[in-house]
């Protein structure tokens, strides 16, 4: 079974917002979170994939998940590189 781990980037406010999370069903997972039915952090708000990348085990994909929840330069490298490849994500109105 496949596990991901996924970076989600949310625009509210002017304010840019970035979830961590990790799941063995992203689809699934990622219209939780934007139905208002997933982690509580996420309710309110439409999110979009920044980042993702799969693993064969939910450990390793647990320490990835870890790892880039407290690496913050990487999670602020990750928005900025979504942002320049999706223009029209500042114009987003929500």
């Amino acid at each position: 079974m496949k596990y991901f781990v996924y970076l989600l980037v949310s625009q509210k406010h002017g304010k840019y917002y970035s979830y961590v999370g990790s799941t063995n069903n992203l689809g699934k997972r990622i219209g939780l979170h934007n139905s208002s039915k997933g982690a509580k952090y996420t309710k309110g708000k439409k999110w979009h994939l920044a980042y993702k990348k799969s693993y064969n085990s939910k450990s390793k994909a647990l320490k990835e998940e870890y790892r880039l929840k407290n690496d913050k330069k990487k999670r602020e490298k990750i928005k900025l590189i979504f942002n320049l490849k999706n223009e029209n994500f500042n114009s987003f109105t929500l």
